[in-house]
């Protein structure tokens, strides 16, 4: 069952995820969506050094959105800013330097934050990690989940209350068209039980984002909050976390631009609200979170146990 839903999202993939596929579906864009002004919004990314986070801070700087660039590396970062001013004249760029794989310095971050800044429209949920050997942060907690999962749930469920007393908030993640051979899993969040595969986990981390945002949506109604596949794109991140795959379709993989489309769509369009919370969205528009016949659908009692622990694992952070 496995081999089929790979070669089936492998199908779907080269149809769908590469440059054509992007260029298939941009013949039904709207482009009046894209027309507009955020000057006075302000927009928080993560990872937005390079890659897609880049291409999303670039393109809504030249709208005249304020951006917070969330970066862990400090070099890469400035240098994303200067390149985004230069390009742009938009000043509003400011830097943020954050590992999002240490959950006590996430929620650090984000108090701190909230102290600060009085406003923010739209959290970008970007950051994330593919790491094929089994880690653990500082923390002790394996650092696929604790980047791509826990630090997104820990930073969202923090800036909830600055976000919901700011017009028009939304909350975007970029997840992975990779979740879709996954099921959710809330018995071993910490991949300890079975053979280490890094892309599987990371897979999975992707599935779980969906599910947060499925579940943060029905929770907060006054947050329109979305997922997104941005396809395969040609970013340093896919370079260096899957260096054959790659080499393989470096000739057929989305520029970083295409890549962010979507994203940048979710954030800024007005089009996009009138879409319902908590949708999953692929090119501009909704799409399934599971293949067809797929066996990766869970119960309500399942997501809510994977939520629940979630939360435990959050208040055990704030307890140190």
């Amino acid at each position: 069952m496995s081999v089929y839903r790979n070669i089936v999202w492998f199908l779907k993939g080269i149809n769908e995820y590469t440059r054509n596929g992007f260029q298939a579906a941009s013949k039904q864009f709207v482009d009046k969506d894209m027309e507009v002004a955020v000057a006075g919004r302000t927009f928080m990314i993560t990872g937005a050094g390079s890659g897609i986070g880049k291409a999303t801070a670039l393109a809504i700087a030249k709208k005249g959105g304020t951006i917070h660039m969330v970066c862990r590396n400090k070099e890469k970062a400035e240098k994303a800013k200067a390149d985004i001013v230069k390009e742009t004249g938009n000043k509003e760029i400011y830097v943020h330097l954050l590992d999002m794989s240490e959950m006590q310095k996430v929620l650090e971050f984000a108090e701190g934050f909230k102290k600060k800044y009085k406003q923010l429209n739209v959290l970008i949920n970007n950051a994330g990690c593919m790491l094929k050997q089994r880690e653990v942060n500082s923390e002790g907690l394996e650092r696929n989940f604790a980047t791509n999962t826990l630090g997104v749930y820990i930073l969202t469920k923090s800036l909830i209350p600055l976000l919901e007393k700011s017009s028009d908030p939304r909350v975007i993640t970029v997840s992975s068209g990779g979740m879709l051979v996954q099921k959710l899993q809330s018995d071993d969040l910490q991949s300890e039980n079975d053979h280490f595969d890094g892309t599987m986990v990371y897979a999975q981390t992707k599935r779980q984002q969906v599910v947060m945002t499925e579940q943060w949506a029905k929770a907060h109604p006054n947050i329109h909050f979305s997922a997104m596949h941005p396809g395969w794109a040609d970013t340093p991140a896919i370079a260096m976390a899957m260096p054959e795959f790659h080499h393989a379709m470096r000739e057929k993989l989305r520029s970083a631009d295409q890549g962010a489309d979507t994203v940048v769509w979710l954030s800024v369009s007005q089009a996009a609200v009138t879409l319902p919370s908590g949708c999953f969205f692929q090119d501009r528009r909704p799409v399934s979170t599971h293949l067809p016949f797929a066996w990766t659908h869970t119960s309500p009692e399942q997501e809510q146990k994977f939520m629940t622990r979630l939360e435990e694992l959050s208040k055990s952070i704030q307890a140190r």
